[in-house]
C-alpha cells in the first residue's frame, strides 16, 4: 500500500506556514553567528574594548532567553499569529537601524530589540508549524524548520565573513532585512486565522518575571565563566528557578505548566536530550574554525568553505529523518543520530597537526548526518507530546532548550581553554596547548552526548 497516495494535497496555508516558519528560523541563527564574525571590524570602527564587544553577541541570547517562554505563553492566549508577526517586523526593524549604528551602545541596544523580535518569531514559529500541518506531514515539516536553524547557525560564519571582507559589517544587519519583509508579506497575505488555545487564561505575570529574572542570571553567570562572578549569579539563578517551580505548580493559570515535565517523561526526556546535544555540538564550529586558520593556516574564507560541508548534508536530510519520523518512532531515529554525533565528535578529539582537510570534511559530514537525524524526528517527539494548547509552551521550551545548551557548550569550551591557555592570545607559542584545549573540549563533548543517547532512547514511544 503506498502511504503516500493517500494523504491529501499541501494546502496553501500550509506551504505558506513552512516559508514563514523556515525563514524565520534561518534568520535569528544566522545573525548570531554571522555578527560573530564581524566583531573585529565592529571593534575597529568604534574602538571598543573586550567587553563592550561581548555585549554584542551576548546582548541578543540574553534577550531570546529571558523572554522564550513568557511570549510563547502570550501567543497561546492572545494570537500566535499575531506574536509572530510582530516579532517579525520588530526584528526586521532592528536589523535595519543596527546598518546605521552610529555607537557601541546604539549597537548593542539594537540587539536587545533583534533578541526581542527573534523571542517573538521563534516561539510561536514550530507552534504554528504543529497546529497547521496534520501528523502525518508535520514531522517533515519540522524537519525543514530544524535544517534551517541549522543552516543559519552554520552558513552564518562563512557568510559573514565575505559580507564583511567585501561590503562591511554593517551588511550583515542589512542582508537580512529583505528576508525580513518577504516573512511579513506572506504571513499577512497568505496565513489566515489564528492560533490561540489558551484564549481566555490570565496571563502569569509573577511567574514570568521569575522566570526571566532565573534565566538572566543563569545565561549572564555562564557567559562570565571561568570567573568567580559566574560562580554566584549560577546560584542565584538556580534559586530563583527553584523558586519559579514553587510558585508555578501554586498557579492556576501558571506561564509555564511544569507539570509537563513531572508526569510527561516523552516530554522531559526529549528536551534533555536536544539540551545535550546543543551543548555538546554548538562549540564545533567555533573550535573547527578556530583550528583551520591557527593549526592548519587557511584564510577565513577557506575556513568557512570547509565548514560548509555540514549544513549542506543537513539540509539534505533533515526534512527526510523528519518525514521518516511520521511512520518510525522518533526515538530510533533521534537516537541513531545522536550515536553518529558520538562518533563524529571522538573523531574530531583525535585530530593533530597532520590532520588533512578531507578528515575535517569526512567528520562535519558524519556530524550533519548525525544532527539531522536527531533534530527533526526529536522536534517532532516534543511536539506531540503536548497537547494543542501547550504548543507554544513547548515550542518555547525547545527554543530555551537550545539557547541554554549553545551557552553551555560555548561555556564549556572557554573553561577548558582558560584552563590549559589562560587570558593569552593565542599564538604559534602556544598553539600545542591550544591544541591539546580543542581536543579535550571534543572528549567532553562526546561523553556528554552520550549520555544524550540514553535519554533519547529511554523516553518511550510518540504513538501507542
Amino acid at each position: 500500500m503506498n502511504l503516500l497516495k493517500e494523504r491529501p494535497p499541501v494546502s496553501s496555508q500550509e506551504k505558506a506556514v513552512l516559508f514563514v516558519a523556515t525563514l524565520s528560523s534561518f534568520m535569528g541563527p544566522f545573525m548570531i553567528s554571522s555578527v560573530n564574525v564581524a566583531l573585529p571590524a565592529i571593534q575597529q570602527e568604534f574602538g571598543a574594548d573586550a567587553v563592550a564587544l561581548s555585549w554584542v553577541a551576548t546582548a541578543l541570547l540574553l534577550a531570546v532567553a529571558v523572554l522564550l517562554i513568557p511570549l510563547g505563553k502570550i501567543g497561546d492566549i492572545y494570537g500566535q499569529k499575531k506574536i509572530f508577526t510582530l516579532g517579525l517586523v520588530v526584528y526586521t526593524l532592528a536589523s535595519l537601524t543596527g546598518a546605521f549604528s552610529t555607537s557601541m551602545t546604539m549597537l548593542i541596544a539594537v540587539r536587545v530589540f533583534q533578541g526581542f523580535g527573534a523571542a517573538m518569531f521563534v516561539t510561536t514559529g514550530m507552534a504554528i508549524v504543529t497546529s497547521v500541518f496534520p501528523p502525518e506531514r508535520r514531522g517533515r515539516a519540522i524537519g525543514f524548520y530544524v535544517s534551517a536553524v541549522y543552516i543559519g547557525l552554520s552558513v552564518g560564519p562563512f557568510a559573514g565573513g565575505l559580507l564583511t571582507q567585501h561590503l562591511g559589517w554593517r551588511s550583515n544587519f542589512g542582508v537580512v532585512v529583505p528576508f525580513g519583509a518577504a516573512s511579513i508579506w506572506v504571513t499577512l497575505k497568505y496565513l489566515k486565522g489564528e492560533w490561540a488555545d489558551a484564549k481566555g487564561e490570565k496571563f502569569d505575570i509573577p511567574g514570568s518575571l521569575l522566570y526571566s529574572a532565573s534565566v538572566f542570571l543563569l545565561v549572564y553567570g555562564a557567559s562570565l565563566l571561568p570567573r568567580l562572578p559566574a560562580v554566584y549569579l549560577i546560584l542565584v539563578g538556580v534559586i530563583a528557578l527553584m523558586a519559579f517551580v514553587r510558585v508555578e505548580l501554586r498557579t492556576p493559570q501558571p506561564v509555564f505548566d511544569v507539570r509537563l515535565f513531572s508526569g510527561n517523561k516523552l516530554f522531559v526526556f526529549s528536551c534533555l536530550a536536544a539540551l545535550i546535544n546543543y551543548a555538546a555540538t554548538f562549540a564545533v564550529t567555533f573550535l573547527i574554525s578556530l583550528f583551520l586558520q591557527y593549526i592548519k593556516g587557511l584564510p577565513p574564507q577557506a575556513a568557512g568553505t570547509i565548514l560548509v560541508a555540514q549544513p549542506v548534508v543537513m539540509a539534505f536530510l533533515s526534512p527526510l529523518a523528519g518525514r521518516l519520523s511520521d511512520r518510525i518512532e522518533p526515538r530510533f531515529i533521534s537516537s541513531a543520530g545522536m550515536t553518529l554525533t558520538v562518533l563524529g565528535l571522538l573523531l574530531f578529539a583525535l585530530i593533530g597537526t597532520e590532520t588533512s582537510e578531507y578528515y575535517i570534511i569526512a567528520t562535519l559530514m558524519v556530524l550533519g548526518f548525525g544532527f539531522a537525524l536527531f533534530s527533526s524526528p526529536n522536534m517532532n517527539a516534543i511536539m506531540g507530546a503536548v497537547d494543542k494548547k501547550f504548543f507554544g509552551i513547548a515550542s518555547g521550551t525547545v527554543a530555551a532548550m537550545r539557547l541554554l545548551g549553545q551557552m553551555t557548550s560555548m561555556a564549556i569550551a572557554m573553561v577548558v581553554f582558560a584552563v590549559f591557555i589562560g587570558r593569552e592570545q593565542i599564538t604559534p607559542n602556544n598553539y600545542d596547548l591550544f591544541l591539546k584545549s580543542v581536543k579535550i573540549s571534543f572528549s567532553i563533548f562526546a561523553v556528554l552526548c552520550t549520555f544524550g543517547i540514553f535519554f533519547s532512547f529511554s523516553r518511550g514511544a510518540l504513538r501507542k
